[in-house]
């Protein structure tokens, strides 16, 4: 069954930059994975996601320009760079296996196969 594993997560000052990390054991390239987010009393919402091969992603409005998602499928980590970090980026992020339709991830929380365990990210001066 897949495992996965975010790192990277930490306490940055706006304007600042993080890159997260995404494990992955019993890893196929057959997976796309996504990053998702959740604030305080906030639902989770998803952030970015990556197709099998790296090829396709796809990015929420509110990250799209300062966040870039990648994925080395010899190491079996995705990987999520985060700049120009904003104090409404604080959240615990996840990552997770996600479904894919007509090649293309999905970036649903409903398209989750699999989930990681979070690692919290603090945007705060």
């Amino acid at each position: 069954q897949l495992q996965l594993v975010e790192s990277g997560g930490g306490l940055v000052q706006p304007g600042g930059s993080l890159r997260l990390s995404c494990a992955a054991s019993g890893f196929s390239s057959d997976y796309a994975i996504g990053w998702f987010r959740q604030a305080p009393g906030k639902e989770r919402e998803g952030i970015s996601c990556i197709n099998n091969r790296g090829g396709s992603t796809i990015y929420a409005d509110s990250v799209k320009g300062r966040f870039t998602i990648s994925r080395d499928n010899a190491k079996n980590t995705v990987y999520l760079q985060m700049n120009s970090l904003k104090p409404e980026d604080t959240a615990v992020y996840y990552c997770a296996a996600v479904q894919k339709r007509f090649g293309l991830c999905l970036l649903s929380v409903a398209a989750v196969g699999s989930w990681g365990q979070g690692t919290q990210v603090t945007v705060s001066s």
